[in-house]
């Protein structure tokens, strides 16, 4: 049986609340199936800046690298909610990133049958949608250089850099055509080859890559047509590939199609070893939603789905990660809601009995 170490990094406003069921989740599979998880806590983002001063510590990183996978909650608040401040809860996460060199995200969006009618769009467009997207995540916008902001001849003045290679891209192309290739092979690639340099790049490269799968089909779509395909026509589409910014838009639209951005997990990985594992960091979508935060009522799935994605890419358990993914259907199947998917005015239950039921399931 398996022994793994887990990195557990709550972060701020409701990420420690799920995190802590997705480390129950994590010991229920443990019992359950015979492996051993080890957890190690510590602090990144905002509580981090009020502790030491710094959104990610040297030594935490370090313990990032030492361990199986991460465990991650969510960053920021309005209390560091300052444009201006010098450091941000976000460096936290962008850092680790970039440390632990995990250069695909991967948001997996599947609605569930029973919460068809939770989302604004009609349930005829939602029928058959399965969707995953992966996102670039370490180069971009948000990595490009320079970035800063500046004043000349007394105006103030900003610029962000949008820089790709064409190694960058070409790995995130392979792996998008890979995983295509596992499921119904159709690939589209997101850009804005227009009018954008780095997106011909894109473009261009991922179509050598294209040559190596022509058993995948393909598509090239632009970024603004593929937010209106998004919403008009989501079941036409498989696997998704996009650059930071673009990936990191289009996903959060996505959760539309789920009914809440608290049920989408996503799994940022890096270079796998030749079983397909490695190194990871778990994450689910929704951020820190400083608004209910202490209040017990955050969605947990996304982070119990975080959890079955961590034991399915970093520990190498399908099995066990089956076994999670379907205790959570079968209690959205049931009915139990948190507030968030609750009709207006209709019951819903907490983060930790929606968590217990999920838990039960598991154990039976």
């Amino acid at each position: 049986m398996g022994s793994f170490d887990i990195l557990v990094l709550g972060g701020d406003g409701i990420g420690p609340e799920v995190t802590a069921e997705g480390v129950r989740a994590l010991r229920a599979i443990g019992e359950r199936f015979g492996h051993t998880f080890h957890f190690e806590e510590d602090l990144v983002g905002g509580c981090c800046i009020d502790a030491h001063g710094i959104a990610l510590r040297d030594s935490t990183l370090e313990a990032a690298r030492q361990a199986d996978a991460v465990l991650f909650g969510a960053v920021g608040g309005i209390q560091w909610d300052n444009p201006n401040a010098a450091m941000r809860p976000e460096q936290g996460l962008l850092a680790l990133r970039s440390g632990l060199e995990l250069w695909a995200n991967l948001r997996p969006v599947k609605p569930h049958p029973a919460l068809l009618g939770s989302t604004p769009l009609k349930p005829e467009i939602l029928r058959g949608v399965d969707l995953l997207v992966i996102r670039e995540l370490t180069s971009g916008l948000y990595f490009g250089r320079p970035q800063e902001r500046r004043v000349v001849n007394g105006r103030r003045e900003a610029v962000d850099t949008m820089y790709y290679n064409e190694d960058e891209v070409r790995r995130i192309a392979r792996l998008g055509f890979e995983l295509a290739r596992a499921r119904r092979r159709k690939l589209a690639s997101v850009d804005k080859a227009n009018v954008l340099a780095s997106s011909r790049l894109w473009r261009e490269v991922v179509l050598e890559v294209r040559a190596e799968f022509s058993d995948v089909q393909f598509e090239s779509v632009l970024v603004d047509s593929m937010t209106m395909h998004l919403i008009r026509r989501p079941a036409d589409f498989d696997v998704v590939i996009a650059e930071n910014m673009f990936g990191d838009i289009l996903t959060d639209e996505a959760a539309v199609l789920a009914g809440s951005l608290g049920l989408l997990p996503s799994a940022s990985l890096g270079t796998r070893r030749p079983d397909g594992t490695g190194r990871g960091l778990y994450e689910p979508i929704h951020g820190s939603a400083p608004d209910i935060a202490g209040r017990g009522i955050a969605n947990p799935i996304g982070m119990l789905l975080c959890a079955a994605l961590l034991l399915r890419h970093s520990c190498g358990l399908e099995k066990e990660a089956q076994a999670l993914e379907s205790a959570v259907e079968s209690v959205i199947a049931d009915g139990l809601r948190t507030a968030d998917l609750a009709p207006s005015g209709g019951p819903s239950v907490s983060t930790r009995a929606l968590s217990d039921a999920v838990l039960a399931r598991l154990r039976a």
